[in-house]
């Protein structure tokens, strides 16, 4: 499992998922931009704005978990 969340995974997995689909505009920039007009509203689109931020979102916690020392 430890692998299946490594970081050689992750980010690739996190690049891909920001970026596509590339046309018109990353999917993740579309999302980002309707949340902050205000326009993110269909269960759809805030389902888009998930699936295209976990992976980062998982990175930050591996980051936090990794390098913060208790």
């Amino acid at each position: 499992m430890s692998q299946l969340l490594s970081y050689s995974f992750l980010i690739p997995l996190a690049l891909i998922l920001a970026i596509l689909p590339v046309m018109p505009e990353p999917h993740l920039v579309e999302k980002l931009r309707m949340l902050s007009q205000g326009e993110l509203k269909r269960p759809l689109d805030i389902f888009d704005l998930f699936w295209h931020t976990w992976p980062l979102l998982l990175i930050g916690y591996k980051l936090f978990k990794d390098f913060v020392i208790y």
